[in-house]
């Protein structure tokens, strides 16, 4: 049973104190207690029932709240027979750590509440148990070494007749089962892909609930057992844009445990199975970087089609040979964090570039991923470029690319982080990979000038100003350039304030103070007054788009 229904049922005399965001947690048991420490006592999902004995003064409570929430207890719920009004030291130690907090009735005795969770919770149990516990032997037996994802969806559909889904960070249809009716639209899957991202973000437990239009969701994450070892120190966004999760047409707030634990046995499943699939894309994400490392090292153009002759076989089988490729750069960044962005952007280039309205998780078996440092780099094979009916060349577009993910993104992003992307033009040798990877970073650090947390620009932009540099008039490109950057030169001659290479290196860094300064040596505070010295002698402010790309435009020109 849920919190809510607790709250709802008069005759238990409860008032919510705090905690409201929270009355969706799942009560398994009750437990009445005065001990300083009752953690021994708690398995996790109990309500715990106190009268505040335990309490000397105000600095008990943190301690006391703490521990309960170590324990994974659902809620605490104070009598106010003792001391009143239930003191304020409490109310704070429990919003500070998300436990929903209750005052109980003086009227009303700890034993009333008690009797009324243990009917409910073990009427819940009673007619489920047996019947979980064989289902659950099963969908182990059928788990995805005999069909994968769908054969334990179908089970889910078939026996127990719950509709669930696999769905990827972005919203893509990882898996859902065949048996059950149609699949879930891809709105639908965007719009519940989002809302988890977001939830997971505030630090919620899940399942998370979302309710769409009259249809409740309740959403299980998956977490790879390969991607958060056991024992460190887990910050959620590390996996958080890489990890599937598994949709269930259903309200799991009111399912008793063994209801709960198959649940969460079946994303145990589907995380085998992702770490699998995770493990087979080693040989193309190996291939990826010994090419990437060819072509930054400047290797003989021979070498590199030797290379892409290994590579395109395994990425188009049957095919021989990739005439075309295109060259896509991601990177995924946190504000004023070191978080290592690599990995992320890796995992998620890979999603982002499988065809959105494709199903199933082998359309990414065609994409090669690499990452070197910050950036993850994709080499993307193309049977064959052609011209699209309104002219285009076929391939990848920076415009469309991230139509169908920008939303969810947007929601795991949202507060502190940043997807930006570039897109090359097609070449069709060895010899135009260099160019390629050039123009695709080019356009990324564009794409980073713009407002947003997910943006994306692509090689048609960068031809409007970098690649028609060259045919500026000569005295237009001298006057521009003066205007903007001889300020700076006189300053640096006079004061030798190196403001210069400070712009250049801020505008490579797009604009983030933590790695600029790392980059430079310098103590941000240090960057932040060459900053502020630079928008003084140009009148130009660094935090506009418009200033960003003049300066870029004038360095590049200079």
């Amino acid at each position: 049973m849920r919190l809510r229904a607790l709250l709802d049922t008069d005759a238990l005399g409860l008032r919510l104190l705090g905690g409201e965001d929270e009355l969706d947690r799942t009560v398994r048991g009750v437990m009445t207690t005065d001990l300083r420490d009752p953690s021994r006592y708690l398995s996790g999902g109990e309500l715990v029932l106190t009268g505040l004995a335990w309490r000397r003064d105000a600095a008990d409570s943190e301690p006391f709240v703490r521990i309960l929430v170590g324990a994974g207890v659902a809620a605490l719920a104070a009598g106010e027979a003792e001391l009143g009004d239930i003191p304020q030291d409490l109310v704070v130690a429990c919003a500070r750590h998300r436990l929903p907090l209750f005052a109980v009735n003086e009227s009303v005795a700890f034993a009333t509440i008690t009797e009324h969770v243990v009917r409910q919770v073990s009427g819940e149990r009673a007619g489920d148990l047996a019947a979980v516990v064989d289902r659950h032997r099963r969908m182990m037996i059928s788990g995805p070494a005999g069909g994968g994802p769908d054969v334990v969806l179908d089970l889910l559909g078939t026996d127990l007749d719950i509709r669930a889904w696999v769905l990827s960070p972005t919203g893509r249809l990882i898996a859902g089962p065949k048996v059950a009716g149609p699949d879930l639209p891809p709105e639908l899957c965007a719009r519940l892909a989002g809302d988890h991202l977001a939830a997971t973000r505030t630090g919620r437990r899940g399942p998370h609930r979302v309710l769409v239009g009259t249809t409740t969701y309740s959403l299980f994450p998956i977490s790879g057992a390969g991607r958060a070892p056991v024992g460190a120190t887990h910050d959620v966004r590390e996996t958080l844009l890489s990890d599937w999760l598994l949709a269930v047409e259903a309200d799991a707030g009111d399912w008793p445990a063994e209801r709960l634990d198959l649940l969460y046995g079946v994303t145990q499943l589907i995380a085998v199975e992702r770490d699998r699939r995770d493990a087979a894309r080693t040989v193309r994400r190996r291939l990826a970087q010994e090419v990437l490392e060819l072509v930054q090292a400047g290797a003989a153009p021979a070498e590199i089609a030797a290379r892409l002759r290994v590579a395109a076989p395994v990425l188009l089988p049957g095919l021989g040979a990739a005439p075309h490729w295109q060259v896509v750069v991601a990177r995924v960044e946190w504000d004023g964090d070191d978080l290592d962005g690599g990995p992320v952007a890796q995992a998620l280039l890979e999603e982002i570039l499988v065809d959105p309205h494709s199903t199933g998780p082998e359309h990414s078996d065609r994409i090669a991923v690499a990452h070197t440092g910050e950036e993850a780099i994709a080499l993307v094979p193309l049977p064959a470029v052609s011209t699209e009916h309104d002219g285009s060349e076929a391939g990848i577009h920076a415009d469309t690319l991230l139509t169908t993910v920008r939303d969810p993104l947007t929601a795991g992003l949202d507060g502190d982080g940043r997807l930006t992307l570039g897109v090359s033009a097609a070449v069709h040798s060895a010899e135009g990979l260099h160019g390629a990877l050039e123009e695709a970073r080019h356009a990324r650090r564009v794409a980073a000038a713009r407002p947003g947390r997910v943006c994306a620009a692509g090689h048609q932009e960068l031809a409007s100003h970098v690649l028609l540099l060259p045919f500026v008039p000569d005295d237009v490109r001298r006057a521009f350039t003066a205007r903007l950057l001889d300020p700076l030169r006189d300053y640096d001659r006079r004061h030798r304030a190196e403001l210069i290479p400070t712009l250049e290196a801020f505008l490579e860094c797009d604009g983030s103070w933590t790695r600029c300064a790392a980059r430079l040596h310098l103590h941000v505070n240090t960057l932040r007054y060459r900053v502020g010295r630079i928008e003084q002698l140009t009148s130009r402010d660094l935090s506009r788009l418009e200033d960003k790309l003049d300066f870029f435009l004038a360095l590049r020109m200079s």
